[in-house]
C-alpha cells in the first residue's frame, strides 16, 4: 500500500529508500572517474623528470593534493563498501543515511583536492600573485556551487515547512 509522502510522491518508505539509493548511486558514478583521473595523474607527477626541481612548497601542496585525493576517493567509495558489508540485514534506510554523509565528505574533500590541483599548477607556471587569486577563484567557486546554492535551497526548504526526514535510530 502506497503512503502520500510531502514530497508529493506516492511510494512506501522502502520505494523512497530504494529511490533515495539510487539516486545517491548515480550521484557517486558522476564523481568517482573525477577522482580516479586525478589520482592516477598525480601517482605519475613524481615520476616526470623535472619533479625533483619543484620548491619545498609545491612539493607540500603535491603531498597533500595526493592524500586529499585519497581521502576522497576512500570516501567515495565507502558507500558501496558498506552496501557489500550490510547487504541482506535489511538495513537500507541507515545505508542511505550513512552514505550521504560520506558523499558529501567525499565531494568536500575533492573540491579541496582540485583547489590544491589547481594551486600546484598555477605556482609552478606563474608564481605567487596568480597563484592567490587563482585559489580564491576556485574556493569561491566551489563553496558557491557545491555548498552555498544547496545550502540556500535546504534552508529556504526548511522555512516552507519541509520536513526533514530523521535519521535511523542507532543500532
Amino acid at each position: 500500500m502506497s503512503e502520500e509522502r510531502s514530497s508529493g510522491r506516492q511510494e512506501t518508505e522502502e520505494e523512497r529508500l530504494d529511490r533515495n539509493l539510487g539516486e545517491l548511486l548515480q550521484e557517486l558514478r558522476v564523481a568517482l572517474p573525477g577522482v580516479q583521473v586525478l589520482f592516477a595523474f598525480l601517482l605519475a607527477v613524481p615520476f616526470q623528470q623535472n619533479f625533483t626541481k619543484i620548491s619545498e612548497f609545491e612539493k607540500r601542496v603535491y603531498f597533500a593534493t595526493l592524500l586529499l585525493t585519497a581521502i576522497s576517493a576512500a570516501l567515495l567509495i565507502a558507500p558501496s563498501a558498506y552496501h557489500r558489508l550490510t547487504f541482506r540485514y535489511q538495513q537500507k534506510h541507515r545505508l542511505v543515511f550513512v552514505s550521504n554523509r560520506l558523499a558529501i565528505a567525499g565531494l568536500i574533500t575533492l573540491a579541496l583536492a582540485m583547489t590544491c590541483a589547481v594551486m600546484l599548477i598555477t605556482d609552478v607556471l606563474f608564481g605567487t600573485v596568480t597563484t592567490i587569486v587563482t585559489v580564491t577563484l576556485m574556493v569561491t567557486m566551489f563553496g558557491t556551487l557545491w555548498v552555498a546554492l544547496p545550502l540556500r535551497r535546504r534552508l529556504r526548504y526548511q522555512d516552507e515547512g519541509l520536513p526533514l526526514l530523521d535519521p535511523p535510530e542507532r543500532a
